[in-house]
């Protein structure tokens, strides 16, 4: 019979962390972090946004936030993926508050916001009545993404 040797290593948790996202599993995510760092296997930027995800599509905001709070305490590069996914794990549960604070500490941290981010924005806004705030997002859209607004 032959043998076969695998290296467990941060990109095989990766894609298993990644592949717990994809089914919700975001007990089995965290898990796996916990299991990395058992293992002494620095946890990366990939690793955590996955688990994020993973929170955010198992309803879990907390953790999502938790584990953003972690990476921000860390030395884990948050990128836009990471404020991108915890924003939208905190709209999704009601937590409007908490997914404009999310946008205020990326602003602050100068990650590069995409469309995907004023998307989540403005859906945040228009979801809680913040229309004047909605429109001030869609503007900012307008600006950065260089979008004619024939509307205005």
């Amino acid at each position: 019979m032959m043998q076969c040797n695998v290296v467990v290593d941060s990109v095989t948790f990766n894609a298993v962390i990644s592949a717990c996202e994809s089914c919700s599993e975001w007990e089995k995510s965290m898990a796996l972090l916990i299991m990395m760092l058992q293992r002494n296997i620095e946890l990366g930027t990939i690793s955590c946004n996955s688990a994020i995800s993973s929170c955010e599509k198992g309803n879990k905001w907390k953790r999502a936030l938790q584990l953003f709070n972690v990476m921000a305490q860390s030395l884990v590069e948050l990128d836009t993926i990471t404020f991108n996914a915890t924003m939208s794990a905190c709209k999704n549960a009601g937590e409007w508050k908490k997914a404009m604070h999310v946008l205020s500490v990326m602003e602050q941290s100068k990650v590069q916001s995409t469309v995907i981010t004023f998307s989540n924005a403005i859906s945040t806004c228009e979801q809680f009545g913040k229309w004047g705030d909605a429109l001030n997002f869609l503007s900012a859209t307008a600006q950065q993404f260089a979008i004619e607004m024939a509307a205005w």
